[in-house]
């Protein structure tokens, strides 16, 4: 379907994903974190009970669910989008009986969860799996075993002579994004043949770096992707 906007122009909206005709997921990654703020409010309004257990229960199930339908595809590289987005969870799980005075980091590693920046990243790792497997649909990733390295993507170059603007949606698609981020695994995980198992190595990998995302109040090392990490 095509929705007309004064402020974006024209968007496109195909299974619930938006996008504008500048090809940019922006205004989607808007109209989603709005979305989840409103549910984060309502849950936060009719609940008196904000103790861990019931927060987090009704936060994975109705509000986080919001920020990750379909986030392979419109994963942002932007930093301001990636903090837009993780905002919601920043100020959500502040809002949790005795995590107030947490930094965000802080809280994220009481609670056990990860960034929705390190979340949308394994989503991208297990789909492309999945593509490799024959099990999604797949026309932009090709795999080759690579020896000592194991199962490697082929990393897509972006067409010579393309704008700038160009090589940089390019660059930061889900077909080069997911290459360079399988890449990043080592030879035990990005050889196993069953999901679960892959699941299972893959969080167990993930676990050994830093969740650091950029916020405001911490020093940023670096952008907080596995690419950066490795």
């Amino acid at each position: 379907a095509v929705v007309s906007t004064q402020s974006t122009g024209k968007v496109v909206r195909d299974l619930g994903v938006m996008l504008t005709d500048d090809c940019k997921f922006g205004y989607h990654i808007d109209q989603m974190t709005i979305d989840a703020r409103k549910m984060a409010a309502w849950v936060l309004r009719a609940f008196k009970d904000q103790s861990e257990t019931t927060m987090m229960t009704l936060y994975k199930s109705l509000v986080r669910c919001k920020l990750e339908y379909l986030s392979p595809l419109w994963n942002p590289q932007d930093i301001g989008d990636i903090q837009k987005i993780e905002s919601v969870q920043r100020r959500f799980t502040r809002k949790i009986e005795g995590f107030n005075k947490l930094g965000y980091w802080e809280c994220l590693e009481k609670l056990e969860l990860m960034s929705l920046r390190r979340r949308r990243e394994r989503y991208s790792i297990i789909h492309a799996w999945k593509a490799r497997n024959g099990m999604a649909p797949n026309d932009v990733m090709r795999f080759y075993s690579q020896g000592r390295l194991g199962i490697q993507a082929d990393v897509p170059t972006s067409p010579t002579g393309a704008q700038d603007s160009i090589s940089t949606r390019f660059f930061n698609s889900f077909a080069v994004n997911a290459a360079r981020l399988w890449n990043c695994l080592p030879k035990t995980v990005n050889t196993v043949e069953d999901l679960d198992v892959f699941k299972l190595l893959l969080g167990q990998w993930m676990d050994q770096f830093p969740d650091n995302l950029p916020v405001r109040g911490y020093q940023r090392t670096n952008s907080n992707s596995i690419i950066d990490w490795v």
